[in-house]
Protein backbone atom coordinates (compact mmCIF):
# COMPACT_ATOMS: atom_id res chain seq x y z
CA UNK A 1 0.00 0.00 0.00
CA UNK A 2 2.00 3.09 -1.16
CA UNK A 3 0.30 5.95 0.36
CA UNK A 4 1.75 8.66 -2.21
CA UNK A 5 4.28 9.49 -5.07
CA UNK A 6 6.60 12.07 -4.66
CA UNK A 7 8.48 12.86 -7.92
CA UNK A 8 11.23 15.40 -7.83
CA UNK A 9 12.68 17.42 -10.12
CA UNK A 10 16.16 17.12 -11.93
CA UNK A 11 17.25 20.64 -10.14
CA UNK A 12 14.50 22.66 -7.57
CA UNK A 13 14.53 25.85 -9.54
CA UNK A 14 11.41 27.49 -7.35
CA UNK A 15 9.85 27.58 -4.20
CA UNK A 16 6.82 25.95 -5.52
CA UNK A 17 5.35 22.55 -5.05
CA UNK A 18 2.30 20.86 -6.60
CA UNK A 19 -0.11 18.29 -4.58
CA UNK A 20 -3.29 16.41 -5.57
CA UNK A 21 -4.79 14.41 -2.55
CA UNK A 22 -7.56 13.56 -4.22
CA UNK A 23 -7.06 12.18 -7.43
CA UNK A 24 -5.59 8.61 -5.87
CA UNK A 25 -7.19 5.89 -8.15
CA UNK A 26 -5.25 2.43 -6.46
CA UNK A 27 -8.30 0.97 -4.92
CA UNK A 28 -7.47 -1.67 -2.23
CA UNK A 29 -9.07 -4.85 -3.86
CA UNK A 30 -10.70 -5.75 0.29
CA UNK A 31 -12.02 -2.14 0.40
CA UNK A 32 -14.44 -2.67 -3.10
CA UNK A 33 -15.27 -6.00 -2.20
CA UNK A 34 -17.02 -4.90 0.82
CA UNK A 35 -18.19 -1.88 -0.67
CA UNK A 36 -22.20 -1.84 -1.56
CA UNK A 37 -21.45 0.68 -4.53
CA UNK A 38 -19.82 -0.07 -8.15
CA UNK A 39 -16.54 0.69 -8.58
CA UNK A 40 -17.64 4.04 -11.15
CA UNK A 41 -19.81 5.10 -7.69
CA UNK A 42 -17.01 4.88 -5.56
CA UNK A 43 -15.09 6.79 -8.17
CA UNK A 44 -17.08 9.76 -8.05
CA UNK A 45 -15.33 11.14 -5.12
CA UNK A 46 -12.30 11.29 -6.76
CA UNK A 47 -11.18 14.60 -8.34
CA UNK A 48 -10.02 12.15 -11.42
CA UNK A 49 -7.44 13.00 -13.62
CA UNK A 50 -6.01 16.51 -11.49
CA UNK A 51 -2.65 14.46 -11.45
CA UNK A 52 -2.51 14.36 -15.09
CA UNK A 53 -3.30 18.01 -15.30
CA UNK A 54 -0.17 19.42 -13.03
CA UNK A 55 2.36 16.42 -14.38
CA UNK A 56 4.53 18.83 -15.79
CA UNK A 57 5.52 20.38 -11.92
CA UNK A 58 8.73 18.43 -12.27
CA UNK A 59 9.88 19.21 -15.66
CA UNK A 60 9.65 23.71 -14.40
CA UNK A 61 11.62 22.72 -11.40
CA UNK A 62 8.70 22.28 -8.69
CA UNK A 63 8.02 18.85 -6.48
CA UNK A 64 4.98 17.17 -7.18
CA UNK A 65 2.97 15.17 -4.09
CA UNK A 66 0.65 12.86 -5.39
CA UNK A 67 -2.09 10.71 -3.50
CA UNK A 68 -1.75 6.60 -4.58
CA UNK A 69 -4.75 5.83 -2.47
CA UNK A 70 -8.61 6.80 -3.58
CA UNK A 71 -10.58 9.77 -1.10
CA UNK A 72 -13.33 7.08 -0.39
CA UNK A 73 -10.64 4.90 0.62
CA UNK A 74 -8.71 8.07 3.38
CA UNK A 75 -9.71 11.56 2.68
CA UNK A 76 -6.37 13.11 3.58
CA UNK A 77 -8.19 17.45 3.03
CA UNK A 78 -9.58 15.84 6.63
CA UNK A 79 -8.33 15.71 10.19
CA UNK A 80 -7.04 12.23 11.60
CA UNK A 81 -9.36 13.76 14.38
CA UNK A 82 -12.55 13.57 11.94
CA UNK A 83 -14.25 10.08 12.99
CA UNK A 84 -17.83 9.83 11.38
CA UNK A 85 -19.50 7.33 14.70
CA UNK A 86 -21.77 6.14 12.03
CA UNK A 87 -18.93 4.28 10.49
CA UNK A 88 -16.44 3.53 12.92
CA UNK A 89 -17.29 1.26 15.93
CA UNK A 90 -16.15 2.81 19.66
CA UNK A 91 -16.52 6.00 18.52
CA UNK A 92 -18.67 8.65 19.96
CA UNK A 93 -20.40 11.41 19.15
CA UNK A 94 -19.27 14.77 21.01
CA UNK A 95 -21.75 17.69 21.36
CA UNK A 96 -22.98 19.13 17.54
CA UNK A 97 -19.88 17.33 16.10
CA UNK A 98 -18.42 18.63 12.85
CA UNK A 99 -21.00 19.52 9.91
CA UNK A 100 -18.67 17.78 7.48
CA UNK A 101 -18.30 14.64 9.70
CA UNK A 102 -22.59 14.62 10.77
CA UNK A 103 -22.64 14.62 6.79
CA UNK A 104 -20.39 11.51 5.77
CA UNK A 105 -17.21 13.10 4.94
CA UNK A 106 -15.11 12.34 7.85
CA UNK A 107 -11.45 11.38 7.81
CA UNK A 108 -12.65 7.85 6.63
CA UNK A 109 -15.71 8.86 4.93
CA UNK A 110 -19.11 7.15 4.77
CA UNK A 111 -20.18 8.41 1.52
CA UNK A 112 -19.43 9.22 -1.86
CA UNK A 113 -20.68 12.09 -4.28
CA UNK A 114 -24.97 11.98 -3.52
CA UNK A 115 -24.79 10.82 0.18
CA UNK A 116 -24.66 7.11 -0.96
CA UNK A 117 -23.19 5.28 1.61
CA UNK A 118 -19.87 3.42 0.70
CA UNK A 119 -20.92 0.02 3.37
CA UNK A 120 -23.58 -1.80 4.60
CA UNK A 121 -21.61 -1.87 7.85
CA UNK A 122 -19.38 -0.37 10.22
CA UNK A 123 -15.51 -0.93 10.38
CA UNK A 124 -13.13 -0.78 13.81
CA UNK A 125 -11.93 1.51 14.95
CA UNK A 126 -8.83 -0.30 14.65
CA UNK A 127 -9.33 -0.65 10.39
CA UNK A 128 -9.52 3.62 11.05
CA UNK A 129 -6.61 4.04 12.77
CA UNK A 130 -4.69 1.45 10.27
CA UNK A 131 -5.51 3.70 7.40
CA UNK A 132 -5.08 6.17 8.90
CA UNK A 133 -1.57 5.21 10.02
CA UNK A 134 -0.88 3.78 6.50
CA UNK A 135 -2.30 6.12 4.43
CA UNK A 136 -2.82 9.92 5.86
CA UNK A 137 0.15 10.23 8.16
CA UNK A 138 2.77 9.59 6.14
CA UNK A 139 1.19 11.64 3.04
CA UNK A 140 0.88 14.82 5.39
CA UNK A 141 4.93 14.08 7.02
CA UNK A 142 6.06 14.08 3.54
CA UNK A 143 4.05 16.81 2.48
CA UNK A 144 5.60 18.73 5.51
CA UNK A 145 9.10 17.93 4.97
CA UNK A 146 8.76 19.06 1.22
CA UNK A 147 7.40 22.46 2.35
CA UNK A 148 10.09 22.84 4.90
CA UNK A 149 12.52 21.80 2.37
CA UNK A 150 11.68 24.74 0.47
CA UNK A 151 11.60 27.39 2.91
CA UNK A 152 15.04 26.22 4.09
CA UNK A 153 16.40 26.79 -0.24
CA UNK A 154 14.16 29.58 -0.80
CA UNK A 155 13.25 31.23 2.31
CA UNK A 156 9.64 30.81 1.69
CA UNK A 157 7.45 28.00 0.15
CA UNK A 158 4.37 28.23 -1.72
CA UNK A 159 2.00 24.82 -1.97
CA UNK A 160 -0.61 24.80 -4.67
CA UNK A 161 -2.98 22.03 -3.12
CA UNK A 162 -4.88 21.01 -6.59
CA UNK A 163 -9.08 19.91 -6.54
CA UNK A 164 -11.50 19.87 -8.84
CA UNK A 165 -15.34 20.71 -8.25
CA UNK A 166 -18.48 18.74 -9.49
CA UNK A 167 -21.15 20.83 -11.68
CA UNK A 168 -23.67 20.08 -8.87
CA UNK A 169 -21.50 21.86 -5.83
CA UNK A 170 -21.35 24.86 -8.47
CA UNK A 171 -25.31 25.35 -8.66
CA UNK A 172 -25.37 27.75 -5.56
CA UNK A 173 -22.46 29.84 -7.01
CA UNK A 174 -24.50 30.36 -10.17
CA UNK A 175 -27.21 31.73 -8.44
CA UNK A 176 -25.45 34.10 -6.40
CA UNK A 177 -23.06 35.25 -8.79
CA UNK A 178 -24.16 34.94 -12.12
CA UNK A 179 -21.32 32.94 -13.71
CA UNK A 180 -20.41 29.61 -12.37
CA UNK A 181 -16.86 29.95 -12.05
CA UNK A 182 -14.08 27.73 -13.12
CA UNK A 183 -11.93 28.26 -10.65
CA UNK A 184 -11.82 28.94 -7.07
CA UNK A 185 -9.20 29.77 -5.10
CA UNK A 186 -8.86 28.91 -1.45
CA UNK A 187 -6.71 30.49 1.56
CA UNK A 188 -8.64 30.35 4.23
CA UNK A 189 -9.79 34.36 3.80
CA UNK A 190 -5.86 34.88 4.31
CA UNK A 191 -4.88 32.82 7.09
CA UNK A 192 -3.11 29.91 4.52
CA UNK A 193 -1.55 32.92 2.26
CA UNK A 194 -0.43 35.86 2.27
CA UNK A 195 -2.85 38.57 -0.03
CA UNK A 196 -0.13 38.98 -2.06
CA UNK A 197 0.37 35.38 -2.66
CA UNK A 198 -3.27 35.02 -3.36
CA UNK A 199 -4.17 37.63 -5.60
CA UNK A 200 -0.70 36.67 -7.68
CA UNK A 201 -1.99 33.27 -8.41
CA UNK A 202 -5.66 34.56 -9.36
CA UNK A 203 -3.93 36.72 -11.81
CA UNK A 204 -2.47 33.92 -13.50
CA UNK A 205 -5.42 32.21 -14.07
CA UNK A 206 -7.74 35.04 -15.03
CA UNK A 207 -5.21 35.62 -17.64
CA UNK A 208 -6.14 32.77 -19.39
CA UNK A 209 -9.89 33.79 -19.67
CA UNK A 210 -10.70 31.28 -16.59
CA UNK A 211 -13.74 32.81 -14.38
CA UNK A 212 -12.21 32.69 -10.80
CA UNK A 213 -13.35 33.49 -7.09
CA UNK A 214 -11.76 33.19 -3.90
CA UNK A 215 -13.24 31.20 -0.74
CA UNK A 216 -16.45 30.53 -2.10
CA UNK A 217 -17.61 28.29 -2.63
CA UNK A 218 -14.40 26.54 -0.87
CA UNK A 219 -12.33 28.08 1.49
CA UNK A 220 -10.21 24.95 2.20
CA UNK A 221 -9.91 22.42 4.36
CA UNK A 222 -7.17 20.18 6.73
CA UNK A 223 -3.99 21.29 4.08
CA UNK A 224 -4.46 24.69 4.20
CA UNK A 225 -5.27 24.66 8.35
CA UNK A 226 -2.35 22.12 9.19
CA UNK A 227 0.41 23.73 6.28
CA UNK A 228 -0.52 27.22 5.73
CA UNK A 229 1.86 29.69 7.78
CA UNK A 230 2.04 32.63 6.01
CA UNK A 231 3.90 34.51 8.99
CA UNK A 232 6.74 32.13 8.48
CA UNK A 233 6.98 32.35 4.84
CA UNK A 234 5.05 28.77 4.10
CA UNK A 235 1.72 29.56 1.61
CA UNK A 236 -1.05 27.64 0.86
CA UNK A 237 -3.26 27.92 -1.74
CA UNK A 238 -5.97 25.52 -2.53
CA UNK A 239 -6.98 25.60 -6.02
CA UNK A 240 -10.62 24.07 -7.13
CA UNK A 241 -11.01 23.42 -10.65
CA UNK A 242 -14.66 22.77 -11.99
CA UNK A 243 -14.62 19.44 -13.95
CA UNK A 244 -17.09 20.33 -16.47
CA UNK A 245 -13.81 21.92 -17.92
CA UNK A 246 -12.01 18.55 -18.91
CA UNK A 247 -14.38 15.62 -17.42
CA UNK A 248 -16.89 13.75 -18.77
CA UNK A 249 -18.27 13.73 -14.96
CA UNK A 250 -21.08 10.57 -15.48
CA UNK A 251 -18.22 8.38 -17.12
CA UNK A 252 -15.42 9.75 -14.89
CA UNK A 253 -13.19 9.59 -18.13
CA UNK A 254 -11.26 12.48 -19.63
CA UNK A 255 -14.24 14.33 -21.77
CA UNK A 256 -13.33 15.36 -25.44
CA UNK A 257 -11.81 18.76 -24.36
CA UNK A 258 -9.12 17.03 -22.08
CA UNK A 259 -6.14 17.46 -24.12
CA UNK A 260 -6.44 21.28 -24.85
CA UNK A 261 -7.54 21.82 -21.14
CA UNK A 262 -4.28 20.00 -19.67
CA UNK A 263 -2.17 21.90 -21.93
CA UNK A 264 -3.76 25.20 -20.42
CA UNK A 265 -2.73 24.02 -17.12
CA UNK A 266 0.14 23.13 -17.92
CA UNK A 267 0.75 26.87 -18.86
CA UNK A 268 -0.29 27.76 -15.86
CA UNK A 269 1.96 25.21 -13.67
CA UNK A 270 5.03 26.58 -15.40
CA UNK A 271 3.63 30.24 -15.01
CA UNK A 272 3.19 29.83 -11.42
CA UNK A 273 6.58 27.92 -10.65
CA UNK A 274 8.29 30.73 -12.70
CA UNK A 275 6.65 33.17 -10.39
CA UNK A 276 8.30 31.73 -7.62
CA UNK A 277 11.94 30.66 -8.86
CA UNK A 278 14.33 31.60 -7.57
CA UNK A 279 18.25 30.73 -6.50
CA UNK A 280 18.73 28.32 -4.14
CA UNK A 281 20.65 28.49 -1.15
CA UNK A 282 23.55 25.76 -1.53
CA UNK A 283 24.43 25.27 2.04
CA UNK A 284 20.61 24.20 2.52
CA UNK A 285 21.19 21.41 -0.32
Amino acid sequence: MRPYRLILPAETRTAAVFASPHSGRDYPADFLAASVLSPLALRSSEDAYVDRLIDNAPAEGAPLLLASLPRAYVDLNRSPEDLDPRLIEGVHAQGQGNARVAAGLGVIPRVVAGGREIRASRISLREARRRIEKVHRPYHDALAELLAGQRRRFGQAVLFDMHSMPSEALVAARLRQGRVPDIVLGDLYGASAAQEITAAVEQVFRAEGLVVRRNAPFAGAYVARRHGRPGQGQHVVQVEIARALYLDEARVAPSADFAAFRALMHRLVATLARLWAGKADLAAE
